[in-house]
């Protein structure tokens, strides 16, 4: 099972975040399947490759509850939503 979660960068009291996809039985610093945004909780950044998270989505990917509520916020489950819509009919 793939999951979206956080993937923990930076130094030291200075983290950034990379959202990835990734396999559930992977440990956090763990190999990813691919990169697909980044989050900076301190200057309240994120960039967000929504096609890639879109297409995992569709496979069935999990998201964890934080990279749940950022995408929530960038309004990324909506497009998802209008394609479920677009494949249905």
């Amino acid at each position: 099972m793939v999951k979206l979660r956080l993937k923990r960068c930076g130094r030291k009291q200075r983290a950034v975040y990379r959202i990835v996809a990734i396999d559930v039985r992977s440990r956090r610093e763990g190999r990813d399947l691919r990169k697909v945004g980044f989050y900076d909780p301190i200057k309240n950044q994120t960039y967000l490759n929504v096609p890639a998270i879109l297409y995992f989505l569709e496979k069935g990917a999990q998201p964890t509850e934080t990279v749940q509520d950022i995408l929530k916020k960038a309004e990324v489950f909506k497009e998802f939503n209008s394609n479920q819509t677009k494949l249905i009919k």
